[in-house]
């Protein structure tokens, strides 16, 4: 069965701005009769207490799910049989740069912006063995560039690097996972902001080498600041809880959500079943929403 998702990293209170993406993943997904499941991307840092308060927002605002709750952290089998498939078909590396060096080197010239040069892709069995610093796992990627068609913003085509799959610490990387669950999820439709479309060639293109069927993608414009920045917790009252200190309720943010999306009038009372009905992709606003506190 089809499906759709939202996958909130648990590291603090969500913003108006992830729960806009996640009513709008939830409009993509219901409004197509895919089922809509619920993710946590909590291989890196947790903040306790998250989750639940995530959660707790989400259905605050009216959105259900499908199924339970899914952590990337009770899924690591699953990326280690990926990175084995891989390994096996002689599309992985190991790599001993810092961050440092990483960085130097993709700034130098003629050097593709933002894409790893590809230094550690083919060292010796010496010069690996001479390595004092454990190293992390890259795919070795046999393509540049790779096309995703997007619902939003078309054809889109991105860079494609030697992507990170396990890093320095053992833990599996967020361009691995992501795929990966989707993969084994089922997930057709990935709605998400649009500062993560450039991640999407990567993903799509690692999705083809794992056997797994492309997702028709959907990247939906953020919340911005007054001064045009991605909205964040230092912006504000940006929170539902930091709504209600302000008088309003989830219905209140539910309605100016609504409204930035072109789906309700202003203060206008609005349930997500009355959202859905009116939803059409097609007539989404393409640009940002910019959130004034």
């Amino acid at each position: 069965m089809t499906s759709g998702r939202f996958a909130p990293s648990p590291s603090g209170d969500l913003h108006l701005g992830n729960l806009r993406t996640a009513l709008l993943a939830w409009l993509f997904a219901r409004s197509t009769g895919r089922r809509f499941l619920m993710r946590m991307e909590d291989l890196d840092r947790v903040r306790e207490g998250s989750e639940a308060r995530q959660l707790a927002d989400l259905r605050a605002i009216g959105l259900d799910w499908d199924g339970p709750v899914v952590r990337q952290s009770q899924r690591t089998a699953l990326y280690e049989n990926a990175i084995a498939f891989l390994t096996a078909a002689g599309l992985t590396y190991e790599c001993f740069c810092t961050r440092r060096e990483i960085l130097e080197a993709a700034s130098a010239p003629h050097a593709p912006a933002g894409a790893y040069p590809g230094t550690c892709r083919n060292l010796t069995d010496a010069q690996k063995s001479a390595q004092t610093r454990p190293p992390a796992l890259r795919l070795r990627a046999e393509v540049t560039e790779f096309a995703v068609d997007d619902v939003v913003v078309g054809r889109f085509h991105g860079q494609v690097d030697d992507v990170v799959l396990r890093r320095v610490d053992g833990v599996p990387s967020y361009n691995l996972a992501v795929v990966v669950d989707d993969g084994d999820q089922g997930v057709d439709q990935v709605v998400r902001g649009d500062d993560l479309l450039s991640s999407s060639p990567r993903q799509a293109y690692l999705a083809t080498l794992l056997g797994i069927t492309v997702p028709t993608y959907a990247h939906v414009p953020l919340a911005l600041n007054s001064q045009g920045n991605r909205l964040a917790k230092r912006d504000g009252a940006v929170t539902l809880e930091d709504q209600a200190a302000l008088g309003l309720g989830p219905r209140d943010v539910l309605s100016i959500m609504a409204q930035s999306l072109e789906l309700a009038a202003p203060d206008e009372p609005v349930t997500v079943e009355q959202l859905l009905r009116r939803f059409d992709p097609a007539a989404l606003p393409r640009t940002p929403w910019i959130f004034e506190t």
